[in-house]
């Protein structure tokens, strides 16, 4: 059974839905840059991209999102319906610090996010705010490297200490960095590192971790100097894996897969100190620890500011094989592995695997004791509308179901659970495709993959399933 003040609600992500990217004194971020289609990873990882912006080529279905920068109050409305305790949303650097690097921030982007928080508050909404969700500003990516430069630590702890400092009286929830861990496949998101400015080398993308997890453990210390209180978390992705058999070497290499994905962030993050396999992963990738820039009172830091929870978002699980020469592949949440043939998938080939939420949520909980926060988790789905206007979205309420009464069972095996909030709690542009048609909302959004569409919102049959979760505490699923 969840505990009485559970947080439900729902999450999003600025760049993927606000819109109004050059608006009110906003500068470019790295998400301005990434074109939509499903061809999007491929061409920020290509060794030609540097961060520009080719609308003759491209588009760019970021800039315009679903329009929430003018539509906020319509959608926190809906939000408010369902009965959401909370909404997860986060705070676009570049709104606040156009270029990354000014002294003074743009009050005009300040006032959009005191009146976001607002509104939410108007309706008894407590907003959960990540404060850097893959959208640093475009400068700090071109003319510093991105996060491979130590300068970007003093830059966040300005842009965290304006923020906490402005809202913290009001808002109580907040996340650093999200899914940091995703840099070990993909800097270019969580990093601002892309090949053109060293986003291939693995001795860059551990420097910019550990200039992220200083930076992070600031930002603790300013929350906890304004208010003791607020919690701070981290936040990563969580892929629960599988040896493919009882191999010995399979076995061993999905210990090493553990420790590598799903460990080495918050082993930092919330024991406070670097784990005892660290020489075994910069041997692996190649670093030089003479080289890496890491001084005693970042350690210092690091130990005196843990966060004060773990947020993570699960989708699927992996499969680990070292000893077959032929396996199927799957792709997945910025990481693929092997198929695993006791799994669907989705259509866009996830592998859906509710009972690895429950291992997961042991896993984390058995190892830190601190407590959990599942804030994204969802179908990505093709929602077809009726002609009567509905949309029986009755494979997203089973994903869903399934996954909360996979929580249910982690709260009994005794993990403590903060709150649940599913990805995409109205549909939003896909941060992996770029595309609408990927959809995850409670909520549709009448606007598809080449930008055409009304804007306008409706509910589909998940809404009102939702609705009844909330109502009755996780009580009732069907």
């Amino acid at each position: 059974m969840f505990k009485k003040d559970f947080l439900w609600g729902g999450a999003t992500a600025a760049n993927q839905l606000e819109g109004a990217y050059q608006a009110d004194g906003k500068g470019l971020s790295v998400a301005d840059t990434m074109p939509g289609g499903k061809q999007r990873f491929q061409v920020i990882g290509s060794p030609e991209f540097d961060w520009e912006i080719d609308e003759e080529k491209y588009v760019y279905p970021n800039h315009r999102g679903i329009d929430h920068y003018d539509r906020f109050r319509e959608d926190i409305a809906l939000f408010a319906e369902m009965g959401f305790k909370c909404y997860r949303f986060s705070i676009a650097w570049s709104r606040i610090f156009p270029k990354g690097d000014e002294q003074q921030p743009n009050e005009a982007g300040l006032k959009f996010y005191d009146d976001l928080i607002d509104e939410c508050l108007k309706y008894n909404i407590e907003p959960v705010i990540t404060i850097s969700h893959y959208e640093m500003p475009l400068h700090l990516a071109k003319e510093y490297g991105g996060w491979k430069n130590r300068q970007l630590i003093t830059f966040y702890e300005r842009f965290a200490k304006t923020v906490l400092t402005r809202y913290g009286k009001k808002v109580k929830y907040w996340m650093t960095f999200n899914e940091i861990n995703s840099a070990f496949h993909f800097p270019a998101l969580s990093q601002g590192m892309v090949i053109s400015n060293g986003g291939g080398e693995m001795q860059n993308v551990f420097q910019a971790w550990h200039n992220q997890f200083v930076a992070s453990s600031l930002a603790v210390k300013i929350a906890h100097d304004i208010d003791p209180d607020l919690q701070i978390g981290c936040m990563i992705i969580y892929a629960t894996t599988y040896s493919i058999d009882s191999n010995p070497i399979n076995q061993a290499a999905n210990l090493v897969q553990n420790q590598e994905f799903n460990f080495f962030c918050t082993d930092v993050q919330v024991r406070g100190e670097y784990p005892t396999y660290t020489k075994r992963l910069y041997n692996k990738f190649g670093v030089d620890q003479n080289e890496l820039e890491i001084t005693e009172e970042d350690l210092e830091i690091l130990k005196a500011y843990p966060v004060d929870y773990i947020g993570f978002s699960y989708y699927m699980s992996m499969v680990v094989d070292e000893t077959s020469e032929e396996t199927e592949g799957v792709s997945g949440n910025l990481l693929g592995g092997v198929k695993n043939p006791f799994l669907k998938a989705s259509e866009w080939g996830w592998q859906i695997d509710p009972e690895g939420l429950r291992i997961a949520m042991n896993e984390l909980y058995g190892r830190y004791q601190v407590p959990l926060f599942i804030v994204e988790n969802g179908l990505g789905a093709i929602d077809e509308v009726q002609p009567d206007g509905t949309i029986e979205d009755n494979y997203r309420i089973d994903y869903l179901r399934e996954h909360i009464e996979a929580m249910k069972k982690a709260v009994d095996d005794g993990v403590d659970l903060m709150g649940y909030t599913p990805w995409g709690c109205i549909d939003l542009v896909s941060a992996s495709t770029g595309e609408m048609s990927k959809r995850y909302g409670f909520i549709y959004v009448d606007l598809d993959d080449e930008g055409n569409g009304t804007l306008d919102r409706s509910k589909k049959a998940s809404f009102d399933w939702y609705k009844k979760v909330i109502e009755t505490n996780g009580e009732e699923l069907n």
